[in-house]
């Protein structure tokens, strides 16, 4: 996997760019200018962050897999630590599915009712491989999602979920606090 230099990602026209961030030059990024990432974060190939009007902020310590999207009109914040599986999609925005208006990008507005909402993904929280994430949603600390889930409600804190819709299924420890403590303290 080949990233972006570090000219490459200046060039980009970030709204913010911290340090040590890798992402792959087969990544597809539109309208950077809403988008703000932070330090030590990964992005791999053929990875879609596309911003909408209100933006994606992106922490520190993030890793998003290989074929994940971040796609939507509604804020989508991914907060430290967060890591993204492969193939996992994150929407700030849906079409009405229910037949009632049209649906495409290549309809105009005025025929559509698209509905948008603020996606977050607060610290420590971990997404497994294929799962969606729908608007409105926000996953609290510590959240584990479960591979090929679909998420369609908020998650409670340090809980696992799974299927679909995602259920929660179990607790998840908290030893991770302590790990990030001492990991941050060495830097």
């Amino acid at each position: 996997m080949a990233f972006l230099t570090r000219k490459q990602l200046e060039s980009v026209g970030f709204a913010s760019l911290g340090s040590n961030v890798l992402i792959s030059d087969k990544a597809s990024l539109y309208n950077p200018e809403k988008i703000s990432i932070g330090s030590h974060v990964r992005i791999d190939d053929f990875c879609v962050i596309s911003a909408g009007v209100d933006g994606i902020i992106i922490g520190d310590y993030v890793h998003i897999a290989v074929f994940s999207s971040l796609i939507g009109a509604g804020r989508i914040i991914l907060s430290d630590f967060v890591n993204l599986s492969s193939r996992v999609s994150v929407y700030s925005s849906n079409d009405d599915y229910s037949g009632a208006t049209l649906t495409n990008p290549m309809v105009p507005s005025e025929f559509k009712n698209v509905q948008s909402a603020d996606v977050e993904l607060k610290k420590h929280v971990i997404v497994g491989s294929g799962s969606v994430i729908l608007p409105g949603v926000t996953l609290h600390e510590g959240v584990a999602i479960g591979a090929l889930s679909l998420v369609s409600k908020n998650c409670e804190e340090f809980k696992i979920y799974s299927g679909v819709p995602a259920r929660a299924i179990k607790n998840r420890k908290k030893d991770l606090k302590a790990v990030e403590v001492e990991f941050l303290n060495k830097q």
